[in-house]
């Protein structure tokens, strides 16, 4: 379509006249065909841009790499073709009952509450082969393949496909069977969205969606629930998710294709990344509490719950990133806490995680600003994302070339149910620093060893002995007395590794003085 430009002279802000545009800022757009009667301005003109800030309805701006020679009145012209919406990225809650502060602006008069609500641009993505499959949250498919290059971008289906889905919450590509499954997809015939329907394409054909004798394209629909919320592949079967219960999906072959059995009810699944398969298990995390598939649909108990969910941005739970970390037998979840919501002064972003060691049955959490996860595998470490870059984890020993705080801290730990004082004289730390950077001497390989004493529960830690160990340290002299105590290991020197195994503490029976 055609468009105008306005701009001042030797200003690097060009104005885009364009008629109920749709975009947002942040969106991109490509120019072609610009004619504005300036050679090095049609040049600069016919690129991509991300467009800068929106004016109105019917006008934006963007950003040239360099200044315009001459001005423009709403002059010149070329063809635009703008991309997907790159959505918003903070949930805005809607207008309605509950919003706002009860009685706030008097009964029956207007709401000042910003209006709309929105959810936010969450995309799935599977490979068929080689090529990608990628799907908008509650929108369209889309196909990349890899022939055509790095610089051809993906089509959409409508493109390639009369019958595939046009509204769809998630794709996957089944490993054994080869198909193309879309969870919560639109009726073949029909542009309205089923949230519980899933359907899936023919056997190797990803294009293939009507189905009839000669090929295996079908749907199914999930009979629970009022929406599909995710699916996760695992090496069987597909684990789908609805709002209140949990089916298993399964290749059964003609007539029918595949199977759904539900597998349990009364669940309640956090959002469209909180849940992660382990082989053939899947773990989640719901409202209030953790769950896992291994065959049978159970809670996992948790020491560190209320931790967890007293401190929830409830708002930003589509946020929420689950991970697998399978070097150390770890499910990440990264979530944004209440502290860091915008109405404390937050940014709403993830900045939190909780860890299920699935190894060793325990639980652990600290404070980490990521969205998104990818564990090792084509690459040699995991990879993950903060709002602007990508991290390798698990390389090296520092954060990003600085030193950083790295320790372990237990709960306090009771003695003979703390029932009776003792005194604690002597402990064998058992720290190693195996891969530790091969510069370091072995003095500055080290850890301090605090623990911390306390005489009843709820009274607080009254006296503490801190040691630092090196990987010469054997035995440390400790003079404290209490019914429980806490440990915390820690180092912060640079390029340090460090492993604890099993710490051992002479206790001895003692009175209160």
């Amino acid at each position: 379509m055609a468009i105008t430009f306005t701009s001042a002279t030797d200003s690097t802000s060009v104005t885009v006249n364009d008629a109920s545009h749709g975009a947002i800022t942040g969106d991109f757009v490509t120019f072609s065909n610009a004619n504005t009667g300036n050679s090095s301005l049609n040049t600069q003109l016919n690129n991509e841009f991300s467009i800068t800030s929106i004016t109105d309805a019917n006008s934006y701006v963007i950003t040239l790499s360099s200044n315009a020679a001459a001005a423009l009145s709403s002059g010149g012209s070329a063809d635009a073709e703008y991309q997907i919406n790159i959505g918003i990225n903070t949930v805005v809650p809607g207008d309605g009952w509950g919003a706002g502060t009860w009685g706030a602006d008097g009964w029956g008069s207007a709401s000042t509450e910003t209006a709309g609500g929105g959810t936010l641009r969450l995309w799935s993505q599977d490979n068929f082969g080689e090529d990608l499959i990628f799907n908008q949250r509650d929108g369209f498919l889309f196909y990349w393949d890899k022939s055509l290059g790095l610089t051809t971008r993906a089509k959409n289906f409508i493109e390639l496909s009369d019958a595939a889905p046009t509204k769809s919450r998630k794709v996957i590509v089944s490993e054994r069977d080869r198909h193309v499954i879309c969870f919560g997809a639109n009726p073949i015939n029909s542009a309205t969205q089923d949230r519980l329907l899933v359907r899936f394409s023919s056997q190797e054909n990803p294009f293939l969606w009507t189905p009839s004798a000669t090929n295996t394209a079908g749907d199914l629909r999930i009979g629970t629930g009022s929406e599909i919320v995710t699916a996760v592949k695992t090496r069987r079967e597909m684990i789908i998710l609805t709002d209140t219960s949990v089916h298993s999906m399964q290749f059964i072959g003609p007539p029918f294709t595949f199977g759904i059995n539900q597998l349990a009810s009364n669940i309640t699944v956090r959002g469209f990344n909180t849940a992660v398969a382990v082989g053939d298990a899947v773990f989640w995390m719901g409202y209030d509490r953790f769950y896992l598939y291994d065959g049978r649909v159970q809670v996992l108990p948790c020491s560190v719950r209320d931790h967890v969910f007293q401190n929830f941005n409830e708002t930003q739970s589509d946020k929420v990133y689950a991970g697998v970390n399978s070097a150390f037998g770890e499910v990440f979840w990264f979530y944004p806490s209440e502290t860091n919501s915008g109405a404390n002064g937050g940014t709403d972003e993830n900045d939190k995680y909780v860890v299920y060691n699935y190894d060793q049955k325990i639980w652990y959490v600290g404070s980490l600003a990521r969205t998104s996860w990818v564990d090792r595998g084509v690459y040699q470490y995991p990879m993950a994302t903060d709002s602007n870059l990508v991290y390798n984890h698990e390389k090296g020993n520092d954060n990003d070339g600085t030193a950083f705080t790295s320790f372990i801290e237990s709960s306090p730990i009771d003695v003979q149910d703390g029932d009776q004082f003792v005194f604690l004289r002597r402990m064998i730390p058992d720290v190693s620093f195996e891969k530790s950077d091969t510069g370091l001497s072995n003095d500055n390989k080290q850890a301090v060893f605090s623990l911390k004493a306390q005489r009843s529960p709820g009274e607080g830690f009254v006296k503490t002995s801190t040691n630092t160990v090196t990987s010469d340290t054997e035995l440390n002299h400790l003079r404290l007395r209490g019914r429980s105590f806490g440990l915390r290991v820690e180092s912060t020197t640079q390029g340090v590794n460090w492993r604890l195994g099993t710490p051992r503490v002479d206790i001895r029976a003692d009175g209160d003085r």
